[in-house]
């Protein structure tokens, strides 16, 4: 193996990187040289790393690596995935607690490796040139950045560019989760862009008629007045909004609120005061409430978006005929506990598939009021449609209060109670992080 030209004792050690625990590359390579010239009773001979014809003198570089992957976060390179410390480490303007580095080899040294495995005839173990590469760097970006490395989701990923002396500092998104609660029958949930103009505000050269050049349907909702104080305090350039569903424009938010999460795309600053964020939109807003501010991983995002939830209804009901107590009582009996069958209904045809669902009223209660009105209350499953279990939709549900009561009637006003996890809580905290220590 070390007759072919200068090998460096990292080289060397690569190739039995499955022998021996506890060594470094270049130490079990310079255990095996010393091994083969006492064998053999040859004077000892060190090779310069940069004299090595497989790496070219690159193993003698990873402290310049590292240091220049920490210098990649000062704004001079950026990436375009996805942007910004155990503690945390402040490299440049970027705050981040957890890394991750990797490296794309250039195909000479991938190639001089395999030449030098091929004439020495190993076709097993050893281990590739860039794991070593990432290995030893991520160590020392490590040491310099008082953080942790992260094989799955690390805050900040470093690619080593060999070739071109770069390092792509790859940001990856922070997220922030609470509940929300919203106070207002007249903002929708996320930002609503009109379609008439497409979001820009103008159509044929002229403001959009349509909404007065604002580009939205809604001038505000519930993202646009949650959203920006968390991407402040974050230093982001971007945010997404996630909801454990949606409640209609026309609905509230009530009670224990609604699960979410923002998602701040390149933050500077990771770990902002939650508690003073929570504070800022709450004092900026009589239309939306917030709770229970945490920061949280990436998989929080998916477990909002998924995971099975019931959820707690109050409507205010109208019937078009006189309802007395007695029929009253009786089809809130037949529909506590009912298996329930709703065809699409007609108000969001236009959007949702034609299909039959079928769902759960867990609990259906209520108080008539008068002859013509009352207050229902319901626990139903994740998708049960409230207002066509109340009118009947002209038929596509069924049961529905109307069809048992034998009459027409609507909600005149609907408010969400609660969204609860079916079989266990959203707040698990296997999905929330804490700010590292000061």
């Amino acid at each position: 193996m070390i007759e072919n030209g200068p090998v460096c004792d990292a080289c060397l050690g690569r190739q039995f990187a499955d022998r021996s625990f506890g060594l470094t590359n270049a130490g079990r390579g310079a255990a095996l040289r010393v091994s083969v010239e006492l064998d053999a009773d040859e004077p000892h001979e060190d090779v310069a790393t940069d004299d090595c014809w497989v790496c070219e003198g690159l193993c003698a570089t990873f402290d310049e690596w590292a240091e220049r992957a920490v210098g990649a976060l000062d704004g001079d390179e950026e990436s375009d995935e996805s942007t910004h410390q155990s503690e945390a480490s402040t490299a440049g303007d970027v705050d981040f607690a957890t890394y991750q580095v990797g490296t794309r080899a250039p195909p000479l040294v991938e190639e001089n490796e395999a030449l030098l495995r091929e004439s020495a005839g190993l076709t097993e173990g050893g281990e590739p040139f860039k794991s070593e590469f990432n290995r030893e760097v991520g160590k020392r970006v490590g040491e310099l950045t008082g953080t942790d490395v992260d094989f799955e989701r690390p805050d900040v990923l470093f690619i080593l560019e060999i070739d071109s002396g770069t390092v792509d500092a790859q940001v990856n998104p922070a997220f922030v989760y609470g509940r929300y609660r919203k106070l207002s029958r007249e903002i929708p949930q996320t930002e609503w862009p009109c379609r008439e103009c497409n979001g820009t505000g103008r159509r044929g050269g002229e403001p959009c008629i349509h909404c007065d050049g604002t580009g939205y349907m809604y001038e505000e909702s519930v993202e646009q007045l949650v959203s920006p104080p968390i991407l402040a305090a974050m230093g982001g350039d971007g945010s997404s909004f996630h909801g454990a569903g949606r409640e209609d424009i026309d609905a509230r938010m009530l009670g224990t609120g609604r699960p979410f999460v923002v998602e701040v795309k390149h933050p500077r600053d990771r770990f902002p005061d939650v508690d003073a964020l929570e504070a800022e939109i709450n004092e900026g807003t009589e239309k939306v409430e917030v709770k229970g501010l945490r920061l949280a991983t990436y998989d929080m995002v998916a477990r909002v978006k998924e995971l099975d939830a019931s959820k707690t209804y109050r409507a205010r009901v109208a019937f078009d005929e006189p309802v007395n107590e007695a029929a009253f009582e009786a089809a809130l009996d037949e529909l506590d506990g009912a298996t329930i069958e709703q065809d699409t209904p007609e108000r969001v045809s236009h959007r949702r598939a034609a299909k039959t669902r079928v769902r759960e009223a867990y609990a259906v209660s209520g108080e008539l009021e008068d002859e013509t009105h009352a207050t229902v209350e319901i626990h139903g499953e994740g998708g049960l449609y409230i207002k066509e279990l109340v009118s009947s939709d002209e038929g596509r549900t069924t049961p529905s209060l109307a069809g048992l009561l034998g009459t027409s009637c609507h909600v005149t006003e609907l408010d969400v109670l609660a969204v609860e996890g079916e079989t266990e809580s959203f707040e698990d905290s296997d999905y929330f992080r804490e700010a590292p220590a000061e």
